[in-house]
């Protein structure tokens, strides 16, 4: 079975670089071993959207701003593993 690969499209004019780079060190410190990689994209027009795979999980205009660490992961969690408990972020 293919891992999964999360995508982070970035506003690159808004400067969202380091808050890219921010998840997707969050991502892989949770689930280094279940994901294939974790990329992150320059963008344009104000976007800052998460795909899981081809699937849009996040998306900085329908999701009202941007993802705390935490609802990004159960977001990520519900799709590679619904069963798998998140610790205190669950809590």
């Amino acid at each position: 079975m293919t891992k999964p690969r999360i995508t982070i499209h970035y506003c690159v004019l808004c400067q969202w670089l380091l808050r890219s780079g921010w998840l997707a060190q969050e991502l892989l410190s949770t689930f280094s071993d279940e994901l294939q990689e974790v990329a992150i994209s320059p963008a344009s027009k104000g976007v800052f959207q998460i795909y899981y795979n081809h699937e849009l999980i996040w998306c900085r205009e329908q999701d009202g701003g941007f993802p705390e660490a935490k609802i990004l992961k159960r977001r990520v969690r519900d799709k590679l593993d619904p069963a798998r408990n998140l610790g205190h972020i669950d809590n």
